[in-house]
């Protein structure tokens, strides 16, 4: 694992449970053969030198977004913390919505992030479909040990008679069938000699448990569909909540650490568990389940449903838009790894709810960038500044440091001249108090040149400010004996128009307008920022490199990112990353 960043999070309840366990020594005893397996590969192994195992346990069915990310830190951080390992897995046992390129965007994105599942000469990637044959021999151990059955009802039905949080369960009417009745049926099952929704085994529980999901769940369905692994091998696939358990217990977890909306699946989980362990099929070090609060950011959706909702429906570019939670919409938007990984830890890790502000996102980012990101400029709303007593055709060098806290990263050169593009938000003809920047009458620094007084300005036809008009003091220049002698308050960039680089700026906002687009019936639809992404015709300092994955501050205007467009690969585009500040109303 290969994440640099070990700070320990503000709060994390699982830190105190990992800790009380090994100073137990809860898995000292604990055996790894190098591979998953049950306990006949287990059992003669040596010593599991990793002091604990966690998983990051992704259905390859979509593309991984931030709440992911969250999950991703978390396994691999308390593994790399507590001289551990951390699996990925992958979760492929719903072959319907799965495909490669997911599994190939997961791997993309785990690295990206700074992590990996190396260890010394050993990779523990696992996939789910690789445990299908230990799956459909743990099933024919508990039908032969009463503890499942092949049930013949509809999933109409079987939903019909489980019962409701008042009501117990009705049992199937073939709940009691004989041991070998099951098992005949359920080996046809898997040579697919039955049809899709035609039989399931359930596992054999507790019909009036208070606790509907131990209500005979279903642990296998046929489906004749074909695996992105398995091609057609198998006609028959087990449920997430009957693989989950087992997927841990073979690959010797210690820590399953799930969202809260697996918690009500733990008992379940245990009791998969410690039946195949009862049946002599699994290691006594058993894996436990731990839940912790998934994370909800404020101005965004994370379903699946509902994102690909945006990208069916062309309400984004696509998957990767820089306006989406995926991670490689991020990626696309600016963001670092670093920045995701500090943002994951500033907001710790609880069983409490809770939605997370953006803006903290968006300063974990700031934060990450600030030290090491040179500065430029640019104008994003261009409005045209004559120096009119500035002479025609001359031009003059200006210095500005490429990073005004570290010096060691040297200077910026660029040029003045008598034509000049400023802020629009720079100008007032008829400023409010405390506006401190150009207006008919007052002084301000040209940043890294002049001071500049304004003298006047000219408007069309409709009012529109066309240009504006300022004297410089010759004396002023910033660097020069002479920048201290006039005090100004106001301080604006600009750039040489002669020298300018136009370039196209998109300019990214929160993509919903209210802070909990989930909330309620409402239609998120109805809720998206029509202002949530804005292209402008920009220029920049001159000299300032464009090329893929630059990143700068242009000052008082935000951090940018040098974006390559997916549509064109020979096209760049700048994104604005984030802004300076939070200034979402």
């Amino acid at each position: 694992m290969s994440a640099s960043n070990s700070d320990v999070p503000v709060s994390n309840f699982l830190r105190t449970i990992i800790e009380k366990d090994l100073s137990a020594n809860k898995f000292q005893n604990k055996r790894w053969a190098g591979k998953p397996g049950p306990l006949s590969v287990q059992q003669d192994a040596p010593k599991d030198l990793a002091r604990i195992r966690t998983r990051f346990p992704p259905e390859p069915n979509g593309f991984l977004h931030i709440g992911h990310a969250k999950s991703i830190c978390l396994n691999f951080g308390l593994a790399r913390d507590y001289a551990g390992q951390c699996h990925l897995r992958f979760d492929d046992t719903n072959p319907e919505k799965e495909e490669q390129a997911y599994v190939d965007s997961i791997i993309d994105t785990v690295k990206w992030l700074g992590f990996d599942w190396n260890y010394g000469d050993s990779e523990h990637l696992y996939y789910a479909s690789d445990y299908f044959q230990y799956f459909y021999e743990f099933a024919l151990a508990l039908i032969e040990s009463g503890d499942a059955y092949v049930d013949e009802q509809t999933q109409e039905e079987i939903r019909e008679n489980r019962g409701t949080l008042t009501k117990p369960g009705v049992d199937s009417p073939w709940r009691n069938r004989p041991v070998e009745e099951s098992l005949k049926l359920f080996i046809e099952m898997r040579e697919g000699k039955h049809p899709n929704g035609s039989l399931c085994l359930r596992a054999k529980v507790d019909m009036a448990s208070p606790n509907i999901n131990m209500r005979d769940p279903v642990i296998y369905r046929i489906r004749h569909e074909a695996h992105h692994r398995t091609g057609s091998d198998w006609p028959i696939y087990p449920m997430y909540t009957y693989a989950h358990p087992l997927e841990d217990a073979l690959e010797m977890i210690t820590h399953s650490i799930c969202t809260l909306e697996f918690e009500d699946q733990r008992p379940f989980y245990d009791w998969v568990i410690d039946k195949l362990i009862a049946l002599g099929h699994l290691p006594k070090h058993r894996p436990h389940q731990y839940e912790f609060a998934r994370l909800n950011l404020n101005h965004v959706v994370t379903s699946k449903r509902k994102l690909k909702k945006l990208v069916d429906e062309n309400l984004v570019s696509g998957w990767d838009d820089p306006r989406m939670p995926t991670i490689m919409g991020l990626r696309r938007r600016g963001y670092t790894p670093e920045s995701i990984r500090l943002f994951c830890e500033r907001i710790g890790v609880s069983k409490a709810d809770s939605r997370i502000d953006y803006n903290s996102l968006e300063q974990a980012l700031r934060d990450d960038l600030d030290p090491k990101v040179d500065r430029s400029v640019a104008v994003l709303d261009p409005l045209k500044l004559i120096i009119t007593n500035y002479p025609e055709g001359q031009s003059e060098l200006c210095r500005a440091p490429k990073h005004p806290h570290n010096p060691e990263q040297g200077t910026r050169e660029f040029l003045f001249s008598r034509e000049l593009w400023i802020e629009r938000e720079d100008f007032m003809e008829d400023p409010p108090k405390k506006y401190f920047r150009l207006f008919p009458g007052n002084l301000v620094r040209l940043k890294y040149g002049y001071i500049v007084k304004c003298t006047g300005f000219k408007k069309d036809e409709n009012g529109q400010i066309l240009e504006v008009y300022a004297e410089y003091l010759p004396d002023t220049k910033s660097g020069t004996p002479g920048a201290s002698s006039v005090k100004v308050k106001g301080n604006i960039t600009w750039i040489s128009i002669e020298h300018a680089q136009a370039v196209e700026v998109k300019l990214y906002d929160r993509l919903f307008t209210v802070e909990n687009p989930d909330a309620g019936d409402q239609d998120f639809l109805e809720l998206l920022n029509p202002n949530s992404v804005k292209t402008v015709q920009a220029f920049i300092e001159p000299g300032t490199e464009i090329s893929p994955g630059a990143r700068w501050q242009f000052e008082r205007l935000g951090y940018f990112y040098v974006d390559v467009d997916p549509q064109d690969t020979s096209k760049m585009i700048i994104n604005r990353s984030t802004t300076l500040r939070d200034n979402w109303v």
